[in-house]
């Protein structure tokens, strides 16, 4: 039997599209008014004291040791060692989403949710599949992808993942994609991931394969299938090349139909080079759906997190918000992609000019990967590679070869294709 509070947010569901796409976890989560919501209750009205939350209080601030402290001076004891509320940091997460809009102006005048903090992008995806996915809930990704996706999917939700070819001989590869949604759109329903930069191709869609993904998202919807699409947007803005769509699909996919649901996961982690922060948000966007509805959403999102890790980490919460509010972030990012343009500039070279019979580089244009489609086996490559060069690779299937070009020194990047390629011509 549900309980009371799960009901509740199922019945503002009801009806809709994300209530219709709900895992059995999503129907049955909810957020406990236990002691979090005790105790911001006692935050707002407890004026003589708040015996609610387990923190050591001196002063009616926090209480320190200076052994922490002094390495982080500039930051107050609360913006250090207090809890964060469970859905973050108010003041980060809208400031976060300040920053979509910004980035994304397709989405001017669109609703969204407020942006929810998790303890990094694959925390989110992770508690996304808690909250849609289940045994007969499967999800729908490119080949090849990121494999801890399938480890979420298929080991922690017991689902299936399903997968498209990710490219043709010219690029994304617009026909498997549109036969792969139209098959899962015949159980009435289709719940697909895009990772754009891709893991592990680092790949993006050109203007033109964009507006075709969201033609075919359209006409799918207008159909009748209720679609769900997680934009993961882990290494938003690294594009290196000029015919990109340069926004977040989720600035489309978020007033599509009143069939769509459309989430974006994101965060500071990659495009902002703070990568152990562990700080991600997940924002939902849907055409028709109501600030009521966002906040039911968001409060099964909460259970999620509650359930698990209780709250994010505050350092990092506090010290994204101070990075944020600096004037001089964005000069200082552009000199990081700048490196990082090179590091793919150098890349791009040698992979054109050089061929191996075993060896085909897949389409690549941003993010931090290229990939290799091997005529080999891609774990034995990685080995030969690893011990006989002393080169870090990384096999993401039998026959997908992943480098990493953003850990690469300029320097570096003739010396490790080098290797690469010499390798494999040599099995």
């Amino acid at each position: 039997m549900l309980n009371p509070l799960a009901q509740e947010l199922n019945n503002v569901l009801k009806n809709t599209t994300p209530g219709e796409l709900l895992s059995d976890l999503g129907l049955r989560i909810f957020f406990p008014k236990g002691i979090i919501a005790q105790g911001g209750e006692a935050k707002k009205f407890g004026k003589v004291a708040n015996a609610t939350i387990g923190t050591t209080l001196t002063g009616g601030k926090p209480a320190i040791l200076e052994a922490v402290h002094k390495y982080a001076p500039e930051l107050s004891a609360g913006e250090l060692v207090s809890y964060m509320p469970t859905a973050g940091n108010p003041e980060l997460r809208t400031l976060w989403k300040d920053l979509i809009y910004k980035k994304n102006p397709g989405l001017k005048g669109k609703s969204i949710s407020m942006p929810v903090v998790v303890p990094g992008l694959t925390a989110g995806i992770s508690y996304l599949a808690d909250l849609f996915l289940d045994e007969d809930k499967p999800l729908l990704s490119p080949n090849p992808s990121w494999d801890n996706y399938a480890l979420i999917v298929e080991t922690r939700r017991n689902s299936q993942f399903h997968t498209f070819n990710l490219f043709s001989d010219d690029g994304f590869d617009l026909d498997s994609f549109k036969k792969a949604v139209e098959k899962e759109a015949e159980t009435g329903f289709v719940r697909l991931l895009l990772n754009f930069p891709q893991n592990p191709s680092g790949y993006s869609p050109t203007n033109a394969e964009a507006a075709q993904i969201v033609k075919i998202i359209r006409d799918i919807a207008e159909k009748g299938a209720k679609v769900l699409i997680w934009d993961d947007d882990a290494y938003f803005g690294l594009n290196y090349e000029n015919d990109i769509y340069p926004q977040s699909l989720f600035a489309e996919f978020a007033d599509l139909h009143e069939n769509v649901l459309a989430v974006k996961i994101d965060g500071p982690t990659k495009e902002d080079f703070v990568w152990g922060f562990r700080t991600g948000f997940l924002t939902f966007g849907g055409k028709g759906l109501t600030e009521e509805h966002y906040a039911a959403l968001e409060k099964k999102l909460m259970g999620l997190i509650r359930s698990s890790v209780s709250c994010s980490s505050t350092p990092s919460q506090s010290l994204a918000l101070r990075a944020f509010s600096d004037p001089a972030l964005e000069n200082q990012k552009k000199d990081f992609r700048k490196l990082l343009e090179e590091r793919y500039t150098e890349v791009k070279k040698f992979v054109t000019s050089h061929t191996s019979k075993n060896l085909e580089a897949l389409p690549f244009n941003s993010g931090y990967f290229m990939s290799f489609h091997t005529k080999v086996d891609a774990e034995q490559l990685r080995q030969k590679i690893l011990h006989e060069k002393q080169i870090g690779t990384v096999a993401i299937d039998s026959e997908t070869l992943r480098v990493a070009f953003s850990s690469i020194e300029k320097e570096q990047v003739e010396t490790v294709y080098k290797a690469i390629y010499d390798c494999a011509d040599n099995m």
